[in-house]
């Protein structure tokens, strides 16, 4: 006796092949790299970390964009202050001591191109993406909650041996 997937299993099958296809990982970290030599003239190097990593991550700036289209959800930057001073004093060529509203909107920039080019990537698989304005929060204790039913992808990455994550939080359109 042969069984024949339903229609729910057809879509859902289709959905995973395709979310595999888009190689979501590899496309944030090569997409941050090109971002950080292109604007910022640094080397990163970027490790993707399991779906269901448990990371302690180090984070008083955390910028996010709001994703829809045929991948729904959210894209968020983490950074320790450190870093995210020392990426927005390349970013505007000065230097920068403390966590002001520069920083907000740099990190948020860079968040913004980062997704940018998850946007070029996705439509080269015939995915859309609409990118929303970038949120920052900043502060010591918070936490991002996963979406519900969301697939996660956790990316680390290192700018003169300090490290920053990028975390998307999605579901693919049916």
């Amino acid at each position: 006796m042969v069984l024949e997937p339903s229609g729910v299993e057809l879509r859902h099958l289709r959905m995973v092949g395709m979310a595999d296809s888009l190689q979501l990982g590899a496309e944030i970290i090569s997409g941050t790299q090109e971002v950080f030599s292109t604007m910022l003239m640094t080397e990163l190097t970027g490790e993707e970390l399991g779906s269901d990593s448990v990371v302690n991550i180090d984070s008083n700036l955390t910028s996010m964009i709001g994703l829809g289209g045929g991948l729904r959800g959210m894209l968020a930057i983490h950074c320790p202050a450190a870093v995210a001073m020392a990426i927005t004093g390349g970013f505007l060529g000065m230097e920068v001591t403390e966590l002001n509203d520069d920083v907000q909107d740099a990190i948020g920039e860079i968040a913004n191109m980062v997704a940018g080019n998850l946007k070029v990537s996705c439509a080269a698989q015939d995915v859309s993406l609409e990118l929303a304005i970038p949120t920052s929060i900043v502060g010591d204790s918070f936490r991002v909650s996963r979406i519900t039913g969301a697939e996660r992808v956790l990316v680390a990455l290192q700018m003169d041996g300090r490290s920053f994550w990028i975390e998307l939080m999605y579901v693919l359109a049916r």
